[in-house]
């Protein structure tokens, strides 16, 4: 049956009685009215109009109102004639009367009026005995008839609550947790209502879309299984280790390469946490310190590995997973993969450039130096007089000999910073010897120029923790940039201070100085400015940072174009 029938049948039935049950109370009021207004308006009238007329009959005798008392509701009765019998003794009556106004003292005919007037009262008083009688049986049956249909009422309303809201809210609630399940992804979830009611048709219809939710979902995991296993094929197939693992950092695949240089099982790693595997294992450790504290420091060095039966070289890159939640604008972070690009081919040619660069500067050292040696011997008069052209030869050699073991020079610093043995001696040390030392190598090149080299510093000056033949070697070469930058007749400033712990050395030129984007890129390899028309093999800020930071200090530019540029670096005092 459907829900619609079955509400309008409850309630339609429920109202029915309802009505019937109002009718009756009706009819049976209106019965019980009617016999209550008989018995007033007739037998309880004419009792009073027998009483009326008894008082009159007494008063006869000496009130002679009496008489027209009496006449009056003897009137009134015959007018209100409606038991049987009554007719006839209110005829007596009204012949005694006549008889009685005749004769008044006439003692007889009062004792018939009286007798007449008792009878009358005595068949209205049996009539309200019958019509009370009667009454009550109207009054029984109204009860009895109105109790039936007020039980019957009460069964069905009783009925349509008990049966009525299970009948609805209990497939609501059916429904309700099955769609929960389907949002759940359980596809196979069903509802089983049995009815035909609309409940029936909309479980048919949920079933329906169950199904295809469930074949459209196991079509769509194949497709999502298969592209799972082209995934991991890729990533098991790359020559680089690969590592991923979720949001709650637990492991969900490791490539073989990766197994491989860490010597773990896959057994043993997937689905384990990372912080668990690293507390045993050492690579793992170093790969996640980021991952796990955030605020570690990164290294920017490769990360050196023996595997395969030698050292290899890796450069760590951790990267975010993140998503946006279909609905939603804020990504979510959902992993990260930690990803590890074999380096170790270019580092060994990188390492045999470094070589090669080494043994080519160091075997150009010496016969420059050899050079250098007979040019000082051509200059010498004793050896004999040069002419003028000679003598320009010969400034040119010179120029160019300098030239030469300046970048081999510079080239023999480079292999040690990229060989990682820089040799250092660091011992306390006097800034004003620093500075001064590398002002006296530099002062025929600011001679040539016409620039004024002005020095700032306090007179009293603590010492610095420095390897002082390195440390002039970056004074000169911040000297001569600036010299060689700075136009003709143009003053440079080299200034001296103490600041939270460190002493500070900053060269500053008058040159037409660095535009902001090339700030970042002025201490790399081989980089120059573009435009610049200068000498210069790009190596000497590149060497000079990295002797700076070996010594545990800082370098770093300030530049505004058109105004020069200063470059200072700072060393730790010998106190500190």
């Amino acid at each position: 049956m459907k829900i619609k029938t079955k509400l309008i049948s409850g309630v339609g039935l429920l109202f029915a009685f309802i009505i019937l049950l109002a009718a009756m109370s009706i009819i049976y009021v209106n019965a019980l009215q009617r016999d209550t207004k008989n018995i007033l308006v007739a037998n309880y009238n004419t009792l009073q109009y027998s009483r009326n007329m008894l008082l009159a009959l007494e008063e006869i005798p000496t009130n002679t109102e009496a008489l027209s008392g009496f006449e009056k509701n003897l009137k009134k009765q015959e007018a209100n004639v409606t038991e049987i019998g009554e007719q006839e003794k209110t005829s007596e009556l009204s012949s005694h009367f006549r008889r009685l106004k005749l004769n008044p003292d006439d003692p007889l005919l009062a004792s018939f009026i009286r007798s007449d007037i008792a009878e009358l009262m005595r068949l209205n008083m049996e009539a309200i005995e019958r019509k009370s009688s009667i009454a009550n049986i109207t009054a029984e049956r109204a009860v009895f008839w109105i109790s039936v249909a007020g039980t019957v009422c009460f069964m069905i309303a009783f009925i349509l609550l008990v049966n009525l809201p299970g009948n609805i809210a209990n497939p609501i609630k059916e429904l309700t947790e099955s769609i929960r399940q389907i949002a759940n992804q359980n596809y196979k979830e069903r509802v089983r209502f049995e009815s035909h009611s609309e409940f029936g048709e909309l479980a048919r219809s949920f079933n329906t879309m169950a199904e295809k939710l469930e074949e459209y979902a196991e079509s769509k995991l194949d497709k999502i299984i298969k592209g799972k296993k082209r995934i991991e094929t890729l990533i098991n197939n790359m020559h680089d280790p690969v590592i991923g693992i979720d949001e709650h950092k637990k492991v969900l695949f490791a490539n073989d390469e990766a197994l491989k240089i860490s010597g773990l099982k896959r057994e043993n790693v997937i689905g384990q946490q990372i912080q668990d595997i690293a507390v045993s294992n050492d690579l793992v450790r170093d790969l996640i310190k980021e991952l796990i504290n955030p605020e570690f420091t990164k290294n920017e060095g490769p990360i050196k590995i023996f595997a395969d039966g030698k050292e290899s070289y890796f450069e760590k890159e951790l990267i975010d997973i993140q998503v946006i939640p279909t609905g939603e604008k804020v990504s979510q972070l959902i992993g990260h993969v930690i990803m590890l690009r074999n380096i170790t081919p270019f580092k060994e040619l990188d390492l045999a450039k470094t070589n090669f660069i080494g043994t080519v500067s160091h075997e150009f050292k010496t016969p420059i130096s050899s050079i250098k040696m007979s040019l000082q011997l051509l200059e010498d008069v004793r050896v004999g007089k040069l002419n003028a052209e000679q003598k320009h030869l010969l400034e040119s050699i010179k120029d160019d000999s300098n030239r030469l073991l300046k970048i081999t020079g510079e080239l023999l610093n480079l292999t040690q910073v990229e060989s990682g043995n820089i040799q250092l001696s660091l011992k306390p040390t006097d800034p004003k010897e620093l500075v001064h030392y590398a002002l006296e190598a530099t002062k025929t090149q600011s001679e040539q120029k016409n620039i004024l080299v002005e020095v700032s510093c306090p007179d009293h000056l603590s010492e610095v923790i420095a390897d002082g033949e390195k440390t002039i070697w970056i004074l000169i070469n911040l000297i001569s940039n600036a010299i060689r930058y700075s136009h003709e007749g143009g003053k440079i400033g080299v200034k001296i201070s103490e600041e939270n712990g460190h002493v500070k050395f900053m060269v500053k030129d008058s040159g037409s100085g660095i535009p902001e984007k090339y700030l970042g890129k002025v201490f790399d390899r081989y980089f120059r400015v573009p435009g610049t028309q200068k000498e210069g093999t790009g190596l000497g800020l590149a060497i000079s940072k990295e002797f700076i930071e070996a010594q545990g200090g800082s370098v770093n530019v300030e530049s505004e174009v058109g105004s020069g540029s200063s470059f200072y670096f700072t060393l730790k005092r010998s106190e500190v």
